[in-house]
């Protein structure tokens, strides 16, 4: 009895056209409630630097040793130049592209089924790594936004045939390369997909297998190619101000497979299975998904169960999911926001367990997937909300630090109350002080000094000093300051914060200065 009213419930609920707006909803919220709760991230800092110097160049010129495309820089050109130089305006294109990722996914539901669709899209709202990530200004969510297109176009060609779904593919495919250069990872895993699906449907055959007749002609073909094309040419040639960055399309091959390959200080050899003759199988991944993305988890448990899948698009995507994974596994290069650029068909085989698990277990399946849904948004609050600058969390990685604020509040409060105080000077003295150019970018006279520069005169209204070189600095400052540990993130050592005694005096009101110089004056 109370199996047929749950399977009554999920029918009105997978009827009524309310269901998309509140799953939509609720991926709003998650992404926008407290986006600024966090400093910029060391990608962002950099991200935003870019812009800054695209805004001095009037082009964003395109590196190929970079590893990523130029259109997240020139959507940030527009965010900042609309909104000004603060973190909600670096944020807003991504959270906007994350949302987008789960209304993309309702657009499956021609190929996977209504409540499949809705049930991948609830589990992307809700998922720690898509909120999180999210709530980042990096490329990684483009990639997904677009690989989603290319993949749902794929479909679409396969199951109708018509000239929109080749734009979704001809457009996935462009926005992918424009993102980031691992678009060949995806491309190579869709395409090595099909022939692993014609096995498949060999070893147990689908009703609907057979293509559709395709209702799209070469002109068709010659638009997509040609916009696609053009679209490509006008941000790898930096709008037309920098043709050799058009090179940068295939000069980024060599480049980017070394660092594929050596990892360059992100291979997360501590997640290394040592196998024989000294080969290894990397569970970097798996460690990270069974932390966090339980539906991911589940989706990822079903597809050894594929060939049960009478649908020929779940059963496309869980190849296509695992042959990514893998091939993510296989790259020594491994940061964390990277999970979120493959584990979404997972998605879909954690929505369509109703299609795979018997009928004498489906309230049991309902249950557990009400479990591995709430544990996610569990994770989600806990991680995004009170633990996201925590770098005991796998996800929080080069995260910046609240230490920053030391210095950045009271700088900031200073030049909103007078302008003329971004005229303060500062000595930055340490190595990869990012974010703090970015954020730092409105004052024209802050120095950055690595290795074993210095600037002429070292007294300023604010230093930051690397800890092996706390001793040389202060034997000659001259000034007064107010002194603080300051730590830019992890991996790095913590640095010294001066901050003029003159300068600064309304912000100690119960404190005497740290220390006075005794340089040579």
């Amino acid at each position: 009895m109370l199996r047929n009213q749950l399977d009554a419930w999920r029918t009105r609920l997978a009827e009524t056209g309310w269901t998309p707006w509140l799953i939509l909803g609720l991926a709003v919220f998650l992404r926008f409630f407290l986006l600024g709760i966090k400093p910029p991230h060391f990608d962002e800092g950099i991200n935003g630097w870019f812009v800054d110097q695209m805004m001095k160049n009037g082009f964003y010129k395109y590196d190929p040793t970079n590893y990523h495309g130029p259109l997240h820089f020139y959507v940030l050109l527009l965010s900042q130049t609309l909104f000004g130089r603060n973190v909600w305006a670096l944020r807003l294109p991504v959270v906007l592209v994350s949302i987008s990722c789960v209304w993309l996914t309702f657009k499956f539901e021609p190929f996977v089924g209504r409540a499949v669709s809705r049930m991948a899209a609830l589990a992307m709202a809700v998922s720690p790594g898509f909120v999180f990530y999210g709530r980042y200004s990096i490329h990684e969510v483009w990639l997904v936004l677009f690989s989603m297109l290319f993949i749902l176009g794929l479909l679409g060609l396969w199951k109708a045939g018509t000239p929109d779904y080749l734009w979704c593919a001809g457009m996935g495919l462009a926005g992918m390369i424009l993102t980031k250069e691992t678009y060949i990872i995806h491309l190579g895993c869709a395409a090595l997909a099909a022939p692993v699906l014609v096995a498949s449907n060999r070893l147990h055959r689908l009703p609907d297998a057979p293509p559709a007749k395709q209702t799209w002609d070469y002109v068709d073909l010659a638009f997509v190619i040609s916009v696609g094309a053009a679209a490509i040419i006008f941000f790898y040639s930096g709008t037309f101000f920098h043709w050799s960055g058009v090179k940068g399309l295939y000069q980024f091959y060599q480049a980017w497979f070394a660092t594929g390959h050596e990892g360059h200080g992100h291979e997360k050899e501590a997640y290394n299975l040592i196998w024989k003759d000294h080969s290894w199988i990397n569970y970097y991944w798996i460690a990270l998904i069974t932390r966090y993305e339980w539906p991911v988890l589940g989706g990822l448990t079903l597809c050894l169960f594929c060939q049960r899948f009478k649908n020929i698009s779940l059963r496309y995507l869980a190849i296509y999911g695992v042959g990514t994974l893998i091939a993510y596994s296989i790259v020594n290069y491994k940061t964390p926001w990277c999970i979120i650029s493959f584990i979404w068909p997972f998605l879909f085989m954690f929505g369509g367990a109703m299609l795979v698990i018997p009928l004498r277990y489906r309230l049991a399946t309902y249950f557990v997937s009400a479990i591995l849904l709430c544990v996610s948004l569990g994770s989600t609050i806990w991680l995004n909300y009170f633990r996201c600058t925590t770098d005991t969390e796998p996800y929080v990685y080069v995260q910046t630090y609240n230490d920053i604020y030391k210095l950045t509040r009271p700088l900031l409060e200073l030049a909103k109350k007078d302008p003329r105080n971004y005229q303060l000077t500062g000595n930055m003295i340490r190595t990869s002080t990012y974010p703090l150019p970015w954020i730092l970018g409105d004052f024209p006279h802050i120095g950055y000094y690595e290795h074993e520069n210095l600037p002429a005169t070292l007294d300023a209204d604010f230093l930051l000093v690397q800890e092996d070189r706390i001793k040389d600095v202060e034997a000659k400052l001259r000034g007064t300051y107010y002194t603080e540990p300051l730590r830019i993130r992890a991996y790095q050592d913590t640095s010294k914060l001066y901050l003029s005694a003159k300068v600064f005096k309304d912000f100690f009101p119960d404190r005497l200065p740290d220390f006075r110089g005794k340089g040579p004056g």
